[in-house]
């Protein structure tokens, strides 16, 4: 090592320094102001052992002799001061026990760290030093300066302590004794706004008289703790305030040194309340979104099972049971509506079984949740349901007595259909936020989705159904202003809806020319949008695109239209269901578009099974020898593959006829066999074929 030497102002200063002696920031800073010797040291000589601890006691000095038990004269510097590149408490605490055996008390040691840390100022104060220095503080260099002149006049331990506590150690740092009193306390200007004792009026004072007593006996025991084990404990605790309490993390640093005779600690206090409250937000966030997940997986598991339903009390009871069963809710049950057109209670499960037996009993002179959902098809959600004050009594003491605090109710709804209400409780408190809210809207609307489609399948595939056969007395629709005002005939050819969601109608109207039809059908409010497919002579055929369409209700409620005619005002409706169907409720939807409905008959009718094989020869007693020829050659020539193998012209040249010969028997051939898939019965051959 070479000896770092500037124009003598009187102290001479050793640096010993965890950085390079080139990279030491204090040989410049100290330069010129005092006689300066660098000794760089292994900053991992905790981890390497004493063979790479420094030899402080053979460190050259300016005068060029050495220290302590060196070779040559002892010469002990005025002042010691650790450099740390690093913020590492055990190679502080290292390098201070070093230096105390090597020079004693004698020598004042100040610690310097390249940025502040509250770690090492607490080692500092803990193992004596005489200051806490951050290179990067204001004059720095003259701090180090004025406390080696005074090193030897601040004998008491106190005093030291007081000046590091007052500045560099957190907004709040107090000595505390053994016995709890407080020997000095500092405060930033902000914290002591907080408080209505100051601190110099805080010192002299025990712990319980800043704290109740149970709070003060558990901070005294980390104080005991502390200087027991000798080593740092860190504690959360309340602080009362002007602003209400407030949460502090305090670290206890117990002090080698006695005060007055006794055993003390340095108690660093930092204000963690927001910091708590951050935690608290990110935890309840952490939380409700892992409740979210487990709640669309639980969404997701239940559409699943929906879609292979056979029947709705399959579809009722697996979505209730599998709410349920995932823990989250504490009982489920669907309400559905009754041929009068209230509700009524079709199933439930769940442990919550006093609420749910009393929720059946209970009369209400009031409506019911439940029967506001059905009727506007809205969610309803009430969280904290035992505090809102929002039951009747008898209902409150059966939450209370299956802790129900929190509860939702989803219409079971497709299109303009509700089929019912569902009902979940929880017992968590703040359990249906928006988004859960949102999954649950989600799941009713893919119940009523089943719902309809296991109807629909039902009716499909039935070997007998019930034909219900309806009287409409005057409506609003074109059909009916059609026929009273120009005395002709409606009937409808077949209605649906399209890709897009839209609901289309085929018209045939007889004993009208289309060219009246179309023109009323575009100034018809109903009609959104309309087109003239056919136009023969007093007869013709439209495509309407409506508004509003009871067809399209009827077959939401899973029912088959066969027949709908108009004539002279009067609608005479056909409709097919599924043997076990609500009629009640068909003739209900039915009425919501047409006032004046009346069930005229109800009849059970068997429908013929038909095989591949005789749906196949059906067709083919249908088809002339010229338009099976046709379709065959379309076939097998590559006609209907894209881009086509064949032309229309050179299957005509096949078939030894002119192209729009062969294009007519094509056009009659497909109608014939779509017609047997389209239509009940097939359509009829053409006559002169």
């Amino acid at each position: 090592m070479t000896r770092e030497q500037n124009e003598s102002r009187g102290e001479m200063i050793v640096v010993i320094t965890t950085a390079s002696r080139g990279e030491s920031r204090l040989r410049e800073r100290l330069g010129g102001k005092a006689n300066v010797v660098v000794q760089p040291v292994d900053p991992d000589l905790e981890e390497n052992g004493d063979d790479h601890d420094p030899d402080l006691g053979s460190m050259p000095v300016p005068d060029g002799s050495s220290t302590g038990t060196g070779t040559g004269t002892a010469t002990v510097p005025d002042g010691l001061v650790i450099e740390l590149r690093d913020p590492r408490p055990e190679v502080l605490e290292a390098l201070l026990t070093r230096m105390d055996d090597e020079f004693g008390d004698g020598v004042p040691t100040i610690v310097s760290s390249w940025s502040g840390s509250e770690e090492l100022a607490a080692t500092a104060v803990r193992a004596d030093a005489d200051d806490y220095v951050p290179i990067e503080g204001k004059d720095s260099a003259d701090r180090i300066l004025e406390t080696v002149s005074s090193g030897l006049e601040r004998s008491d331990p106190s005093v030291k302590f007081h000046r590091i506590i007052a500045e560099e150690l957190p907004d709040e740092a107090f000595v505390i004794s053994e016995d709890g009193t407080y020997l000095e306390s500092k405060m930033s200007s902000d914290s002591v706004a907080l408080y209505t004792i100051s601190p110099s009026e805080l010192t002299g004072n025990h712990l319980t008289d800043a704290f109740p007593e149970e709070e003060a006996e558990r901070l005294m025991a980390c104080i005991e703790r502390a200087i027991a084990t000798e080593e740092i404990q860190t504690i959360e605790y309340d602080a009362p305030t002007v602003e209400g309490p407030r949460r502090f993390e305090g670290r206890v640093v117990p002090v080698d040194e006695r005060i007055d005779g006794k055993r003390a600690v340095v108690w660093l206090a930092r204000d963690i309340t927001e910091r708590v409250e951050r935690e608290r937000q990110l935890r309840s966030q952490r939380a409700e979104l892992e409740t979210l997940n487990r709640i669309n997986a639980v969404v997701r598991q239940v559409i699943e099972t929906l879609v292979e339903a056979p029947t709705r009390e399959a579809i009722e009871c697996d979505v209730c049971e599998q709410l349920v069963a995932s823990e989250l809710y504490s009982g489920s049950w669907i309400v559905g509506r009754t041929g009068e057109g209230s509700l009524s209670y079709r199933t439930g499960a769940g442990d919550a079984e006093t609420y749910l037996e009393r929720v059946q009993e209970i009369d209400i002179e009031h409506e019911r949740p439940v029967e506001r959902v059905g009727r506007t098809g809205e969610v309803e959600a009430v969280n904290h349901v035992l505090e809102s004050n929002s039951l009747p009594d008898e209902l409150e003491e059966a939450a209370r007595e299956d802790e129900v605090h929190a509860a939702i109710s989803v219409p079971i709804i497709y299109e303009d259909v509700t089929y019912g209400v569902l009902s979940v409780l929880a017992s968590r408190e703040d359990a249906f936020s928006e988004s859960e809210q949102a999954g649950f809207e989600l799941l009713g609307e893919t119940m009523g989705f089943a719902i309809m489609a296991v109807r629909n399948r039902q009716l499909l595939f039935a070997d007998s159904v019930v034909e219900l056969e309806f009287r409409i007395d005057g409506g609003d629709s074109l059909s009916f202003d059609l026929s009273e005002e120009y005395g002709c005939t409606c009937s409808l050819e077949w209605a649906g809806t399209g890709t897009n969601g839209r609901t289309y109608q085929f018209v045939n109207i007889d004993g009208l020319g289309g060219e009246t039809v179309l023109e009323e059908a575009r100034n018809h409010e109903s009609i959104e949008e309309c087109r003239l497919i056919y136009d023969g002579n007093e007869q013709c055929t439209l495509e309407l695109r409506l508004s509003e369409s009871g067809v399209r209700t009827l077959a939401n409620h899973g029912a088959t239209i066969r027949d709908v005619t108009v004539s002279d005002g009067v609608g005479t409706c056909l409709v097919e269901v599924p043997q076990n169907a609500d009629v009640r409720e068909i003739a209900d939807a039915l009425s919501l578009v047409y006032e004046n409905t009346e069930l005229v008959a109800r009849r059970e009718v068997d429908r013929p099974v038909r095989t591949a094989s005789e749906r196949r020869d059906r067709i083919l007693d249908e088809l002339t020898d010229r338009q099976l020829t046709t379709l065959r050659l379309a076939y097998y020539g590559g006609f209907f593959d894209w881009p086509r193998e064949s032309t229309g012209e050179e299957i005509a040249e096949m078939m030894d006829v002119s192209p729009p010969t062969m294009h007519q028997h094509l056009r009659k051939g497909l109608k014939t066999v779509l017609g047997e898939f389209f239509e009940e019965h097939g359509p009829a051959p053409d006559e002169g074929e």
